[in-house]
């Protein structure tokens, strides 16, 4: 299909995007930046949840990765609905009843500044990486199907991208993105299931002939019972649970969001219906990965994981429609974790880091502080997916996951220890800690998976048979981050005295 044809389709809807932005940002100030003025509509929120939580990566990777892991993959899943359960019933109360803005201030007025500094850095780190590597994968989808073919260098396209997003959330930020979010969610959706249908019809078959096919080709397997792997079922299970609670109840872009609802039984409504949507949405990627690779095989065709999907959708077998509705769903994906993230990043860091709630100033110098910082974040977002460009990796899925098991574990451990503790801790050791706990989690992790940071390095340090006499085969999978979190758990109950700290969590829970 032509690249203009398809360039001028992502014009459009970015237009429709600014459209949305100029309405909804009409007289908005920082509080509707922040927290949407506290009036957002519980089943909006819900809906373009599922965009923010699933991304551009989750259209390519996941699809991409059913040939190597079957349907494995939804065994996290069933972990998030074990977590989201966890958001609903424990966290969001406690951030209602606090009345909390961003949700790291719980973490000062239980344990002080540097609680709240530690746990607001490792979200900025762990934010600013994981969306930047998304947008990463994405851009260099669009790269290779439209823009090399019109002589656009993939850096333009990366700042021209971010600089369109910036036009429509500098202004209205969360009041804004609740909108928007709803809208690329819809088309992310409506592409998914369409695509689905044109590709089952393409295999001569109905749904249900492509699924026999499938099942026997081994992919509708979605439970792994082997200990050792990394893909076994308990660990998938509990590790999903685990990064649900730390990558959405300690995230302050999901939460931003969740906080937005006027009140806590439309937030914990709100956090329960994305949880069922959800889950169906990431079997429906997983069937469609499926009947890809069914597709691809019936015509020889072969591509890496993560691009095979838009090999198929953007070849000439198709009708030039496949072809838009697969470019407006991919970036209808990738819009909702770049333009929140961008927002959720400036949040925290005017809030967490510039303390600009506390500071005396007016709302105009408070506006403009905030617009400073959200161009800087937009910035280096364009220089990190400039580095991703030139490591050129795109197992970036298990990428993410395993940045968020190392970076996330300080805040795991950090709730954890607030909620289920009343201790107080030596706050001078508190950035000690998390900084321990992470490094030794990744040290026990190369141990456990020596492969996966550097083949030649393993052998020339000898770490595969120091990994085989002290794991004898285990693999650490996403229970990495549970881990993380333990040994962080550990690391300030080391460091705390029984002496009982501020208990305001157990008066809201």
């Amino acid at each position: 299909m032509s690249p203009v044809v398809l360039f001028s389709f992502v014009i459009g809807y970015f237009v429709l995007l600014l459209a949305v932005a100029w309405f909804t940002s009409r007289n908005s100030n920082n509080e509707s930046f922040f927290i949407g003025n506290r009036n957002s509509n519980w089943m909006l929120v819900a809906f373009g949840m599922i965009g923010t939580s699933l991304s551009g990566v989750t259209f390519v990777s996941v699809p991409g990765g059913v040939a190597s892991g079957n349907f494995y993959y939804f065994q996290i899943v069933l972990g998030y609905l074990l977590g989201y359960m966890v958001i609903a019933f424990v966290l969001l109360p406690l951030y209602y009843k606090m009345n909390l803005t961003s949700i790291y201030t719980y973490l000062e007025k239980r344990f002080g500044i540097n609680a709240h500094k530690a746990g607001a850095f490792f979200f900025i780190l762990s934010r600013t990486v994981g969306a930047t590597a998304r947008l990463y994968l994405v851009i260099s989808v669009l790269q290779i199907f439209i823009f090399n073919k019109l002589n656009i260098p993939f850096e333009a396209t990366a700042l021209v991208i971010l600089l369109l997003i910036l036009l429509y959330t500098f202004e209205g930020g969360v009041k804004t993105i609740i909108y928007t979010d709803t809208l690329q969610t819809t088309g992310m959706l409506v592409g998914l299931v369409v695509c689905i249908i044109v590709i089952v019809k393409a295999l001569g078959t109905d749904f249900g002939g492509a699924w026999t096919m499938m099942a026997d080709k081994g992919y509708t397997q979605i439970f792994n019972w082997d200990v050792n792997d990394g893909r076994f079922a308990l660990k998938h299970i509990i590790g999903g649970m685990f990064i649900a609670i730390a990558m959405t109840g300690l995230d302050q872009e999901m939460m931003q969001k969740n906080i937005s609802v006027k009140n806590l039984k439309d937030s914990q409504k709100n956090m329960m219906t994305f949880t069922a949507v959800l889950m169906v949405v990431n079997f429906l990627f997983l069937v469609l990965g499926g009947v890809l690779y069914l597709y691809a095989s019936s015509k020889g065709i072969t591509a890496a994981p993560d691009d095979l999907f838009p090999t198929i959708a953007l070849s000439d077998t198709f009708s030039g429609v496949i072809g838009i509705i697969f470019v407006i769903a991919i970036i209808s994906a990738l819009f909702p974790s770049v333009d929140g993230a961008i927002t959720s990043l400036t949040s925290c860091f005017c809030i967490d880091i510039l303390g600009i709630n506390k500071k005396e100033g007016t709302e105009k110098e408070k506006k403009s502080t905030r617009l400073k910082v959200h161009f800087t974040f937009a910035l280096i977002f364009f220089l990190m997916v400039l580095l991703f460009k030139a490591i050129n990796d795109k197992l970036i899925i298990d990428f993410i996951l395993k940045f968020a098991g190392i970076t996330y574990g300080p805040l795991l451990g950090l709730f954890a220890f607030g909620i289920l503790t009343k201790r107080k801790l030596n706050e001078k050791l508190i950035w000690a800690v998390c900084i321990i706990a992470p490094l030794l989690a990744l040290g026990i992790d190369m141990l456990s998976n020596p492969l996966w940071y550097n083949a030649k390095l393993h052998t020339d340090l000898g770490l595969q048979s120091i990994s085989e006499s002290i794991f004898n085969g285990y693999k650490i999978g996403n229970e990495l981050i549970l881990i993380n979190g333990i040994l962080t758990f550990l690391g300030l109950w080391f460091i705390s005295t029984g002496k009982k700290g501020n208990d305001i969590q157990l008066q809201a829970v």
